[in-house]
């Protein structure tokens, strides 16, 4: 029996993804329609190995991510718990809190994946694999290619290409290592808890002698450090050189970390591609009753309970959530529409998120400047720059948040509108507070 444990984090972090995650858990955000972390579930449930998933992270326990637990239960027939850390114990320390749990009716190893990752993960592919090179007491780490330059913001892995030992690893090395990074998914065999219970020990131990010597300020301090533990500082970084450390490239195959909301723009794009060639009935296409549909371009995901007007045209690469509202002579491209929303005669939307419960006037313009990757640069990532250059906003996407209400004849180009207001004027490259 093999276990899949995807790290969702805390409400601590993601702050690059604001304000779409002020109303939700970031990984319950909807990509193509569904949760971050449906697709990586919907990954591990094809495993016919996997019996059973743990979500491990700090938020607090909610309607929102209980209903979402529940239905993915019994979509993908597979068990599905939540298991909440107490603080933020860092990618490996919640591992190693619930370690009991993890270990207890498992095979030699088991899954661990990032939940701020999306891509076409090759799992099979990996664990066939794993028990070619690693079987025992190895690890395995997912790898893909990114630019020299864009590789030192991600885990760098320097590795043998005839025996895919990784020789080296460093996390987001100042200078160039590797063109090839680390993917966020692994691979571990049980062994990994003996490495775990050393690292806190010795941590415990820093903790005890500083302690002693420090003020009670300090010893808080300390005390976070003794209990958070990660998987590339302490695990990864340790095993690089060892030979039980190997490496399974992913290839060409989609892969892009999801930190910003422009990224969300990016894994939309290809999880509806990926819907194409594995789950074509999830898309909408073109309909013979043209009176009756709209006119679809490419890829378009449309919730069942969505109300769109025939007159307007959609695509390619756009996501229509629950109830959303389409009117008349709508335009939408590469972007995606929550749940709930309005958008009323004649808007044109482009390269945006809606948020939820927003209404959008009739001819107003939303658009926003696309941060993909370099089509002319081989294995280019979409850039994770920060909100701002040099005091500026830089052109992004534009992002409006919940229960936001925008006039009609408006244009609002590269801005982020924060929830719960009201717009009568036109905004370029401001975030609106």
């Amino acid at each position: 029996m093999l276990k899949a444990v995807i790290l969702i984090g805390g409400p601590q972090k993601g702050t690059r993804f604001r304000p779409l995650s002020l109303e939700m858990p970031k990984p319950l955000f909807p990509v193509a329609g569904y949760p971050i972390i449906h697709h990586l579930i919907e990954s591990c449930a094809k495993l016919s190995e996997v019996r059973e998933i743990l979500l491990i992270g700090c938020y607090q326990p909610n309607e929102a991510l209980s209903r979402f637990i529940a239905n993915a239960q019994q979509s993908f027939n597979i068990s599905i718990r939540y298991l909440q850390e107490y603080t933020s114990l860092g990618t490996a320390g919640g591992i190693y809190h619930f370690r009991d749990l993890i270990k207890s009716n498992i095979s030699e190893s088991f899954f661990v994946i990032n939940g701020d990752i999306c891509g076409d993960l090759p799992l099979a592919e990996m664990l066939e694999f794993h028990k070619q090179h690693a079987e025992g007491t190895g690890f395995t780490i997912l790898g893909t290619e990114a630019t020299e330059k864009q590789s030192c913001n991600y885990g760098c892995i320097a590795w043998d290409r005839k025996t895919n030992e990784v020789k080296h690893y460093v996390e987001k090395p100042e200078t160039f290592v590797s063109t090839t990074i680390s993917c966020g998914v692994f691979l571990f065999s049980k062994s990994i808890f003996q490495i775990l219970s050393d690292t806190y020990k010795q941590n415990e131990q820093i903790y005890n002698e500083e302690s002693s010597l420090q003020s009670s300020l300090f010893v808080s301090d300390t005390q976070y450090s003794r209990e958070c533990i990660h998987i590339e500082k302490d695990v990864i970084s340790k095993l690089a050189g060892t030979g039980r450390l190997f490496v399974y490239p992913m290839g060409d195959r989609f892969w892009s970390a999801i930190k910003s909301a422009g990224s969300v723009i990016y894994a939309n794009r290809h999880y509806l591609e990926m819907y194409r060639m594995y789950y074509p009935e999830r898309l909408t296409v073109n309909s013979d009753d043209k009176k009756h549909t709209p006119t679809i371009l490419g890829d378009v995901f449309i919730h069942p309970t969505a109300c769109v007007s025939p007159s307007a045209v959609l695509g390619p690469n756009v996501s229509i959530g629950q109830d959303a509202s389409i009117g008349s002579g709508v335009r939408i491209r590469e972007s995606i529409i929550l749940g709930s929303c309005v958008l009323q005669d004649h808007c044109c939307v482009l390269y945006s998120i809606i948020g939820w419960n927003s209404t959008i006037g009739p001819w107003t313009r939303i658009e926003g400047t696309p941060s993909d990757p370099d089509p002319n640069k081989q294995f280019s990532k979409i850039e994770q720059d920060s909100l701002f250059h040099d005091g500026k906003l830089q052109p992004s996407i534009t992002v409006i948040g919940n229960n936001v209400s925008v006039s009609g004849e408006v244009i609002l180009l590269n801005a982020i509108v924060l929830p719960h207001k009201e717009l009568g004027s036109s905004s370029k490259n401001q975030i609106i507070l």
